[in-house]
């Protein structure tokens, strides 16, 4: 018997270290040749270690969460013959295709060895759980939503996702033991708790963090809002679907505010920019990549509509649907989570009435979507009902002066609330 040393592969891109996010494997598995071993963090992808022998795990060379420099020893496995200590081959990196969690469970679930696949119930240990009144469990939007639609409370539901994070899949194992409809035990409900969890700031959840703080930190945000009529604009995209929905698909108010964006852009170059506070360089782009903030059960990710100046609006609306569909499935490449020169932003019909988002650096603007509302307006001395929805965007004040936002922002409210001029040229 030998054994196979397994250093941490080179990734590219100048990459010097990594971060170790989870482990597929424990120490005493039997493992095959391509079977993932790890997953590892660059500033921009998950990345797959896959183990080129077979053997078995004898040690582990770091812990989820710690940083490893690229060389260094990430496992070692028992094998048949002399084995290869003195240098190992390292294994062709797998680049996922979108970043992942770190400690996502039904990954580290389905990626076991075969030899002993961890059972399914092991993931869900009953879908319950009590929680404090003002305790707000994680969830995304989305698992939100379709909870309030079922009519659960997230607070009784067990959540197995990364940090206790409550995804679909526990919303669907909640009414298969038939909860929804059952009134909590007033004990469970009520009772007083002590308990604490320690969560580390790993992974996806650390690369959100830091890049959070680094834009607020680094740039000089200021926030704009704008009241919008989008009554005419959801007519025309009513009848745009009504004609042509079934063969060119339906399109949803993004993809004419993505239009709207490249046309106020023709005129405010200045936006459309990256700044270099390092090099103190600004560069501004005639290309107009859309960076379109999607939140997954993972967390935030950005994927890129690329060249939205040269797409239609079916164009437009089937790459946003794409790669939202990518992120969200952990199929989005690097490239399509890098290079956005302006970010658009919504929460959909959980948008609020205001909000402030942060800026995606090193771009300068970030124009943020919230939700359409029904109210009474004066119009020409009469009282009407419009459809009305606030833009709230945010701006790199060492870059884009405030005149210029406020310019920008009602050049996009004028598109909008005309149309037909989205497509005059």
């Amino acid at each position: 018997m030998g054994t196979h040393v397994i250093k941490m592969p080179d990734i590219g891109e100048g990459i010097a270290e990594v971060e170790l996010s989870v482990w597929h494997v424990k120490v005493g598995d039997m493992v095959v040749e391509d079977q993932v071993l790890a997953d590892v963090m660059t500033d921009k992808a998950m990345v797959d270690i896959p183990s080129p022998v077979h053997g078995k795990v004898i040690a582990l060379g770091g812990q989820p969460g710690e940083v490893m420099a690229v060389g260094s020893v990430l496992i070692s496995i028992e094998v048949e013959g002399a084995g290869n200590v003195k240098e190992s081959t390292q294994p062709a990196p797998v680049v996922k295709e979108a970043p992942v969690a770190a400690t996502k469970v039904e990954t580290v679930v389905e990626s076991k060895p075969v030899a002993a696949p961890a059972p399914k119930a092991a993931v869900c240990q009953g879908p319950m759980v009590a929680r404090e009144a003002d305790e707000r469990p994680l969830a995304s939007p989305a698992v939100r939503k379709h909870a309030l639609d079922l009519g659960i409370q997230l607070r009784l539901v067990r959540g197995t996702g990364p940090a206790g994070r409550v995804l679909h899949e526990d919303l669907d194992a909640y009414l298969a033991q038939g909860q929804s409809n059952a009134s909590a035990p007033v004990a469970a409900a009520y009772a007083q708790r002590t308990d604490e969890q320690q969560i580390p700031v790993i992974g996806m959840r650390r690369k959100i963090a830091q890049r959070m703080q680094d834009a607020t930190q680094r740039a000089a945000h200021f926030s704009y809002v704008e009241e919008i009529d989008v009554t005419a604009v959801e007519e025309l995209r009513a009848h745009l679907n009504e004609k042509h929905g079934a063969t060119r698909g339906k399109l949803t108010l993004l993809p004419f505010l993505v239009r709207a964006l490249v046309v106020a852009l023709r005129d405010f170059p200045q936006i459309n920019a990256r700044y270099d506070d390092e090099a103190q360089v600004i560069t501004r782009l005639g290309a107009v990549h859309v960076g379109i903030a999607t939140q997954a059960d993972i967390g935030l990710m950005v994927p890129v509509v690329r060249h939205a100046e040269a797409r239609s609006l079916w164009d437009s609306a089937a790459e946003i649907s794409r790669l939202a569909t990518a992120a969200r499935n952990g199929k989005a490449s690097r490239d399509e989570l890098s290079g956005s020169t302006i970010t658009l932003t919504s929460l959909g019909a959980l948008g609020g009435i205001v909000s402030t988002p942060v800026l995606n650096l090193p771009e300068v603007a970030i124009v943020g979507v919230n939700k359409i509302v029904e109210r009474p307006m004066v119009i020409k001395g009469q009282i009407v009902i419009r459809k009305m929805m606030n833009l709230s965007s945010s701006f790199d004040h060492r870059v884009v002066d405030g005149m210029d936002a406020a310019l920008f922002i009602q050049a996009i409210r004028g598109l909008l609330e005309q149309p037909a001029t989205l497509f005059v040229e």
